[in-house]
C-alpha cells in the first residue's frame, strides 16, 4: 500500500527534510560554538581584559588588607574580656540624681567636690580600659605589620621567578593563597591564627601585584599607555581600600565577624576562574635578558622613586591600627563609624590614581609626586586636632588624594625608568615597587603601637610629617633621568621586531 503526502499527489514524504533540518541545528549549534571560541580567543589577546583581570586582584587583595582594620582592635579585646566587651562600656559617666547632686553642695554654700561610687568606677573603668587600648595597639600593629613583612620577603623571589616562568603563574598562585588567607580568617578565633592568616596573606599579595604589574607593563609598552593602564589598575586597589573598612564594620556590626571574609572568599573564587579560563596559566619564556636585581636595587633614580611610594604610605600605614583605637578612647567610636573613618581617604585615592594616571605624564610626575608628599604631610598634621568623625572627613580625604598622586605617578615611572636604563623586562622593578610599598606598610603599623605607647598619637604623626617634607625634594631628581644608550637602542629594537610580532601572532591566531 502506498503512503500520500497531505496534499493527496500520491508521492511519498521526502525524508531529506528532517535531515536537512537536523543538519541545520547541527550546523547552528556548531556555528554558535564556533563564535564563541573565537570571542574567547579574542578576549584572551586583548589588553583591556588583562587590566580587568589584575585591577579584580588588586581590589579583593586590598579588601581584604583593608577589611579587619575595624574588626580585629574590638575582636581581640571582646574574647580576652568575654563577660565585659568593648561596647556594653557606657560612652558617659553616670548622671548624678537630683538627691545626689542636692547632697554634694553643704549647708555653707561652698563647693566641695565629691563623686558617686558609680562615677569612681566609670572613671576607674576607663582609665583600665585606656590602658588596654594602647597594649593592645602594639599587637595589633604587628599583626598589620606581619603582611607586608612576609611581603617584603617575598618580593624578591617572585620577582626574578617571573623572568622564567612568566606572569601567569605566579598570578594564579597569587590567587590561591589570598582566598585560604580570607578561608582563615573567616574561621580564626585566637591572636595566633588572625596573625598567621595576615601572614599568609603576604605571600599571595607578592605574587599578585608584582605579576599583575609586570603583565601591564609588558602589555602596554607605550609610555602614557603604560600610566592610564596602571592608573585604571591602582583604581582598582583603591576600590578595595575605599570598601574594606566600611564593609567589615557594617558586617561585623550586624551579621557577624565571619561574614565579611565568607563574602570575599567567594569573590575570589569566581576571580580564580576568570583567571583560569582567560589567561590559561602556562609557563611563558621572556625573549630578552632581564636586568639583575642587584643592578636594579643600586640605581639612584630607582631608589628615588621606590622612596617616595614608601614615604607616602607610611603614614595611612600608621593610622590603620592606631587612629580606631584613638577614636574608641577619645570619641567613644562605635565598630561602624571606625569602619567608616577611612572612606574619604579611599573614595578620594580612586579619585586620585585615575586622574594623574594621564595628568602625571603631562605634567611631569615627578612635580606631581612631590606635591602629593607635601600634600600628605599637611594632612596628617591636621589629623590629631579632630574632636569628631566629621573632623576627620576632609583631612583623611586629602591624605588618600595625595596617596593615589604618588603611587600613580611612580609605578609607571618605574617601568619608564627601567626602559630607559636598563631591559624592558619589569617582573623584578616592580618587586621592587611592591617592596617599597611594603616597607611602608610593614614599618608603620609596626612602630605605630611603640610610637603611640611613648611619645602619643599627636607627635607621631607630627614624625611622619616631617619625613614626607624632607623627602619630597628629592623627586626633582627625576626631572630627566639620563638614559643608557647602547640599552634605550636595545630596547626600542625589541619593542619594534619581537614584541611586535608576538603580539601580532596573537592576532593572526584569533
Amino acid at each position: 500500500m502506498q503512503t500520500t503526502d497531505p496534499g493527496g499527489n500520491g508521492q511519498a514524504p521526502n525524508n531529506n527534510n528532517y535531515n536537512t533540518n537536523g543538519n541545520n541545528i547541527s550546523n547552528d549549534q556548531g556555528s554558535s560554538w564556533s563564535t564563541l571560541k573565537a570571542r574567547v580567543l579574542r578576549w584572551r589577546g586583548s589588553r583591556k581584559l588583562v587590566l580587568v583581570i589584575v585591577a579584580i586582584a588588586l581590589l579583593l587583595d586590598n579588601m581584604l588588607l583593608t577589611v579587619v582594620v575595624p574588626i580585629i582592635p574590638e575582636f581581640l579585646y571582646d574574647i580576652r574580656h568575654p563577660d565585659a566587651p568593648l561596647d556594653s562600656f557606657p560612652k558617659e559617666p553616670p548622671t548624678l540624681s537630683p538627691c545626689e547632686a542636692a547632697a554634694t553642695t553643704p549647708w555653707n554654700g561652698i563647693d566641695v567636690t565629691t563623686m558617686s561610687y558609680e562615677n569612681a568606677s566609670w572613671y576607674a573603668e576607663r582609665k583600665e580600659r585606656h590602658k588596654e587600648l594602647v597594649e593592645e595597639t602594639v599587637e595589633i600593629g604587628l599583626m598589620f605589620a606581619s603582611k607586608a613583612f612576609v611581603q617584603l620577603i617575598a618580593n624578591p623571589f617572585v620577582g626574578p621567578l617571573t623572568h622564567k616562568i612568566g606572569y601567569s603563574i605566579p598570578m594564579f598562585a597569587g590567587f590561591v593563597i589570598m582566598f585560604l588567607s580570607t578561608i582563615i580568617f573567616a574561621f580564626g578565633r585566637t591572636y595566633t591564627v588572625l596573625f598567621l592568616a595576615r601572614a599568609l596573606q603576604g605571600i599571595g599579595s607578592s605574587c599578585s601585584s608584582v605579576s599583575g604589574m609586570g603583565m601591564l607593563a609588558e602589555r602596554y609598552t607605550d609610555d602614557k599607555e603604560r600610566g592610564n593602564a596602571m592608573g585604571f589598575a591602582l583604581g582598582g586597589l583603591a576600590l578595595g581600600v575605599l570598601i574594606g573598612p566600611p564593609f567589615g564594620g557594617i558586617m561585623y556590626e550586624f551579621v557577624g565577624k565571619s561574614a565579611p571574609f565568607l563574602v570575599l572568599s567567594a569573590l575570589a573564587l569566581g576571580d580564580g576562574l576568570l583567571q583560569l579560563v582567560m589567561l590559561q596559566p602556562s609557563v611563558v619564556i621572556q625573549e630578552s635578558d632581564p636586568p639583575t636585581l642587584k643592578a636594579l636595587a643600586t640605581d639612584p633614580y630607582i631608589i628615588i622613586a621606590a622612596g617616595a611610594i614608601t614615604f607616602a604610605n607610611m603614614g595611612i600605614a600608621m593610622l590603620e591600627p592606631s587612629l580606631p583605637i584613638w577614636m574608641m578612647d577619645n570619641m567613644g567610636a562605635s565598630r561602624w563609624e571606625q569602619g567608616v573613618t577611612f572612606l574619604p581617604a579611599s573614595i578620594s585615592y580612586l579619585i586620585g590614581t585615575n586622574l594623574f594616571g594621564p595628568l602625571g605624564h603631562k605634567i611631569g610626575r615627578w612635580l606631581a609626586a612631590l606635591l602629593g608628599l607635601v600634600i600628605i604631610g599637611l594632612c596628617l598634621l591636621c589629623i590629631p586636632m579632630a574632636t569628631s568623625i566629621n573632623h576627620l572627613i576632609l583631612p583623611n580625604a586629602g591624605l588618600g588624594f595625595a596617596i593615589g598622586m604618588v603611587d600613580s605617578c611612580m609605578m609607571p615611572e618605574l617601568g619608564f625608568l627601567v626602559d630607559i636604563r636598563h631591559s624592558a623586562v619589569y617582573g623584578s622593578v616592580y618587586a621592587i615597587g611592591d617592596v617599597a610599598f611594603c616597607l611602608g606598610f610593614a614599618i608603620g603599623p609596626a612602630l605605630s603601637g611603640t610610637l603611640v605607647k611613648s611619645i602619643g598619637f599627636e607627635w607621631m604623626l607630627v614624625g611622619i610629617s616631617i619625613l614626607c617634607f624632607a623627602y619630597a625634594p628629592l623627586l626633582t631628581f627625576l626631572r630627566a633621568p639620563p638614559t643608557k644608550e647602547e640599552k634605550k637602542s636595545l630596547i626600542v629594537g625589541e619593542r619594534s621586531s619581537v614584541r611586535y610580532v608576538t603580539y601580532q601572532n596573537e592576532d593572526d591566531d584569533e
